[in-house]
């Protein structure tokens, strides 16, 4: 398999602007709005380029949300754009009532996520959106885990009819999927094949879990490494394929444990193929500020905790 290299650090969120930018200059119904965070968001080129197709909307989050709905009526692609905490906690009635319902065509972009949001702790540090949004009938989740891969997933999900809610993050992190890669909504990406254990991987800890595979080489232990970037639909097929071969698992996500990544795996393979699996993530409490590299020792959401849970998980089978 080719080897895989960082490419450079850049913050997901300017892949996103990034992509944005591009849907902007390819397709007239694609507008935009957001919610007094143009230049969190990575927007500003979109706002520059297309005045006539941006909406800043000021600090009223769930009014955003109602104006997006509405403007799909006349066929335009709205993507919505704010922090993660208020993409999602703060507009849950208006996505339900007014977007997921009625399967509105509204694409929810939401930035600074997870632990990784660092100092403006835990007010801002939302870790249950994964599951908020996965529970709400019609919606596609989507997590990406580097520049690359969320400027790609950004230009496809313009493509899908239907709400999405895609999440990324404020840190600059490692670059290491392809630049001209093509994003496929609900296939999971075999980055690193293994015959031990299995480590489904979303968002920022996916390098971790590239960091720990290869360690865990150097002691003998072959691990597979698979990048879940959407979480609903999930890719079942390749899931299976995975553990029917190493018969273990680890998952690894910068999200609460009740509702997230692990948790739909877990579910499907308790129904299906039961398997011992060992889960990293935030265990039922809220986050706090900080660093985001000192978050993520912290919290156990890193290479090291990987390591210690793939051995576990073998140790179990």
């Amino acid at each position: 398999m080719k080897e895989i290299i960082n490419q450079g650090d850049k913050d997901t969120r300017s892949g996103f602007g990034d992509g944005l930018t591009e849907l902007g200059r390819s397709n007239e119904n694609i507008v935009a709005l957001c919610a007094d965070l143009t230049g969190s968001l990575k927007m500003n080129e979109f706002a520059n380029e297309n005045p006539d197709r941006f909406f800043q909307v000021g600090i009223a989050e769930a009014n955003m949300m109602g104006i997006a709905a509405g403007l799909t009526i006349g066929g335009k692609i709205p993507f919505t754009g704010t922090f993660a905490n208020f993409s999602t906690g703060r507009v849950y009635d208006q996505i339900r009532q007014s977007i997921a319902y009625s399967n509105k065509n509204v694409k929810i972009c939401a930035s600074h996520a997870g632990l990784t949001l660092g100092e403006d702790g835990a007010t801002h540090q939302i870790l249950e959106d994964i599951g908020l949004m996965k529970m709400l009938p019609n919606m596609v989740v989507i997590n990406t885990c580097d520049f690359n891969q969320t400027k790609a997933a950004t230009i496809e999900i313009a493509n899908h009819i239907g709400p999405v809610y895609l999440r990324f993050g404020r840190p600059k992190v490692p670059n290491f999927t392809s630049k001209n890669q093509k994003f496929k909504i609900g296939e999971a990406l075999n980055i690193k094949e293994g015959n031990d254990v299995s480590i489904f991987a979303t968002g920022h800890l996916v390098w971790e879990a590239l960091i720990a595979a290869n360690e865990l080489d150097s002691i003998g232990i072959s691990a597979e490494v698979i990048n879940i970037h959407t979480i609903k639909p999930l890719d079942t097929k390749t899931i299976l394929r995975s553990i029917y071969k190493t018969k273990c698992a680890v998952t690894a996500e910068e999200h609460m444990l009740n509702g997230g990544l692990g948790d739909s795996i877990a579910q499907f393979l308790s129904t299906t193929l039961p398997t011992p699996i060992e889960m990293i993530g935030v265990d039922d409490t809220f986050g706090e500020s900080g660093t985001p590299k000192d978050l993520m020792i912290k919290y156990g959401l890193n290479s090291k905790n990987i390591i210690e849970s793939a051995k576990k998980a073998i140790s179990r089978r």
